[in-house]
Order: structure tokens, then sequence, then C-alpha cells
């Protein structure tokens, strides 16, 4: 997405960074981008259900704005499934809701809370290594909100 019509946002590619900023408030996050760039991330993360991230090119103008936290944006995290890393999808996703462990997995897991549309809340769960690799991802029903079985 390029603009931010349907998010309220008033956001037009050319932007520079201080008018983002005036539209949108101060970032969550500013991560640097490879084409010497920066993203201004957006995330309503740990109670809220979406995230938005502006990619600003290196002269400070805005390129991109989209809402990340869907299926289609999980897909790629899953085409690279050993090859991210934590800071990888933090980069693409922010920070998840919460980190925690479990006894039977040696590494972190990555949550994030999503929504896929009208009463259906989700997680999104990524599981990483002792290096911090991603070795396996993938949704669940959100079942403190209700998920699909809220009214």
């Amino acid at each position: 997405m390029v603009a931010g019509c349907a998010t309220g946002y008033n956001l037009q590619p050319g932007m520079n960074r201080d008018q983002v900023i005036a539209s949108m408030g101060r970032p969550t996050a500013v991560v640097p981008l490879p084409n010497g760039g920066e993203r201004l991330q957006y995330s309503q993360q740990p109670a809220g259900q979406y995230a938005y991230m502006v990619d600003m090119d290196s002269s400070g103008r805005m390129v991109s704005f989209r809402q990340v936290l869907n299926q289609n944006e999980f897909s790629r995290l899953n085409a690279n499934i050993g090859q991210w890393t934590r800071a990888d999808v933090e980069r693409e996703f922010g920070r998840p809701a919460r980190i925690e462990r479990l006894a039977n997995w040696n590494g972190d897991i990555m949550t994030y809370r999503w929504n896929e549309g009208p009463k259906m809340d989700r997680f999104y769960w990524v599981y990483l290594d002792s290096q911090n690799i991603v070795r396996r991802a993938h949704p669940g029903i959100e079942t403190l909100r209700g998920g699909a079985m809220r009214d």
C-alpha cells in the first residue's frame, strides 16, 4: 500500500520524515534499511493487532506505507524459514506482543497479535532457535478475545 487513505492517515509518496511524523505521530521504532533509508515502525503491539511500516529512502522521502500483520506478509516469513533472524523478523513486523520460552523448545517464541477479518482474532508464532534463526512459524486462534467463537 502506498497511500494511507484506508487507514485514516493522510500519507502520500514523497512526503518527508517530518510530514509523516506530523500525520502519524512518533514511531514506536526506527530501523535502518539496506538501501540507506529507514523504516518508521508504528506498532500497536502488545494489545493491538496492527503494525504499520513507513519506508523512507536515503533522502528522507516516503516510498511506501503498509500494514504488515496479515497473511500476505506472514507468507514472506514462511518463505524464509531457516534464513531470517530475530532482527529480520523485528525489521519486517516490529516488536512482538510477547516473547516466551517453552521447555520443549530451545529458543524464544515471538507472538504477534493480528486480525484476519471480522471475529477472526489471531496469533502468529515465530519460533527462534538458540542462534536466533527462525525455525518455524504458524498462525493460531486468539482465544482470549474470543477468536472465531466471538459474538
